[in-house]
């Protein structure tokens, strides 16, 4: 009994662990509570596994059914396409066949034309290239956009587009030769913009009043230069701007703004004198006391030199304010000295006078010698930068190194400015007290002779 009991419960395990999940739930809802309604559960159980696992087993094989159709008519598709890919292959042979034998008719056909087609695709590029920069665009704006297409173009021109060939040639050649005013927008320095009028000299110069204008290709517009030509050419600008007939000169710039241009990297007169750094200030100041001391030195040696030509009208009566009186003051006080003893005192006088004529003449010597020893000093200052400028950047960029010469061959520009109106001055105001200490001594040897002939 207890093994029959032990068999039915390991079945009845089997059973449950086996079925479905809604016999689970009726096992959970009814609970057996004996031997018998065991085994009638079981029995069920068995049951209604069986028929859901052939309800199952229906289903499966009706959907395998449907996979085996959709499968077949997959491979039918597959084989039609692969038929449809072989037609369309062969299609495709024959029309790149056909499709070279068109264009080698189309070749023929076009005989000599083909070598007018690229010779017009040639002209149309160079026209654009020429239109695109030149000022006459500044007038007749836009006139490049006609051409792009046919530069572009793979295929023959038309005759349209061949006469905007020729008509963009002629207006070229025509307006080149043509001054002519016109009205157009010109974009100030400040960022603003200014409808102004504006002279047109064929495909030279755009002038505005005294001013020189270009014409920007990138931005397609009209602005002033950053700094105008230096010298008399603004004021021919002027006069050839304000002209209505007749004839006037001007000058041209023949690259068509490109030298005007350059204009704005040129250094002015200032600029260059700044570059000269500490030691170009220092050789100006050596410049500046050196003619102040030469002038000083000019005014009153002057002075002196017009006083004593008044003294010389009037020797017996001697002034203390120049130094011929004070000489001849000497020879009243000493008439009974002998000739020896005269001469000493005279020439002792003279010595007197002589520091205070010549005083300051050495030191404009001096400043003058000065002044090119310090352009040397800036020059040598400059090349050392430039070559601590080369051991550092390298000489890659000629721009890194430009500071430095510039300050080394400024610097000796300006010794040599600053020397040789030193040197100028020097011998002038050299000269003019020598010729005072001459008339000194030629007054104090004649005083010495007189004496010696009336004793």
């Amino acid at each position: 009994m207890n093994k029959l009991v032990k068999s039915l419960m390991i079945a009845a395990a089997v059973t449950l662990s086996a079925g479905t999940t809604l016999a689970a739930q009726a096992q959970d809802q009814s609970e057996a509570k004996s031997l018998d309604e065991l085994l009638q559960l079981v029995e069920k159980n068995r049951v209604s596994s069986r028929e859901l696992n052939a309800e199952r087993e229906r289903e499966f094989t009706a959907a395998r059914a449907d996979k085996q159709a959709l499968l077949n008519r997959a491979e039918k598709q597959l084989e039609e396409e692969k038929a449809r890919g072989k037609r369309l292959q062969e299609e495709f042979s024959e029309n790149e066949v056909e499709l070279a034998n068109k264009e080698q008719e189309l070749e023929n056909a076009k005989g000599t034309l083909g070598e007018m087609f690229g010779v017009v695709r040639g002209a149309a590029t160079e026209t654009i290239g020429r239109i695109a920069t030149s000022i006459i665009s500044a007038q007749y704006p836009g006139r490049e956009d006609v051409l792009e297409s046919l530069s572009e173009a793979k295929e023959l021109p038309t005759l349209e587009e061949l006469e905007e060939l020729w008509k963009a040639l002629l207006t070229e050649m025509v307006e080149s030769g043509k001054v002519v005013k016109f009205n157009t927008d010109v974009t100030l320095l400040d960022g603003g913009s200014e409808n102004r009028e504006v002279l047109r000299v064929g495909v030279f110069n755009l002038i505005q009043g005294d001013n020189y204008l270009v014409y920007n290709d990138t931005t397609e517009q009209v602005q002033p230069l950053g700094r105008q030509p230096e010298g008399g050419a603004t004021g021919q600008a002027q006069e050839f701007y304000n002209t209505e007939s007749g004839y006037e000169g001007i000058f041209l710039d023949p690259s068509k703004g490109q030298i005007l241009s350059l204009l704005t990297n040129k250094a002015t007169l200032s600029e260059r004198y700044h570059q000269g750094g500490t030691v170009g200030y220092v050789i100006t100041a050596v410049l500046i006391l050196g003619l102040l001391i030469s002038v000083f030195k000019l005014v009153t040696l002057t002075t002196a030199a017009g006083k004593i030509r008044s003294q010389l009208k009037n020797p017996e009566q001697p002034k203390d304010n120049n130094a011929l009186g004070r000489i001849l003051k000497v020879y009243q006080e000493n008439k009974n000295a002998d000739v020896e003893n005269l001469e000493l005192k005279l020439d002792e006088a003279i010595l007197r006078e002589t520091p205070r004529v010549e005083s300051g003449i050495n030191v404009i010597k001096i400043l003058a010698a000065i002044a090119p020893l310090l352009g040397l000093l800036g020059t040598v200052v400059g090349m050392i930068g430039t070559f601590q400028s080369i051991t550092l950047f390298g000489t890659g960029d000629p721009k890194i190194m430009a500071g430095d010469i510039s300050m080394a061959l400024v610097t000796t520009a300006m010794g040599l400015i600053a020397a040789i109106p030193l040197i100028l001055a020097h011998s002038i105001v050299a000269s003019r007290g020598k010729s005072i200490v001459h008339i000194l001594d030629e007054q104090a040897a004649g005083i010495v002779a007189a004496h010696s002939e009336k004793e």
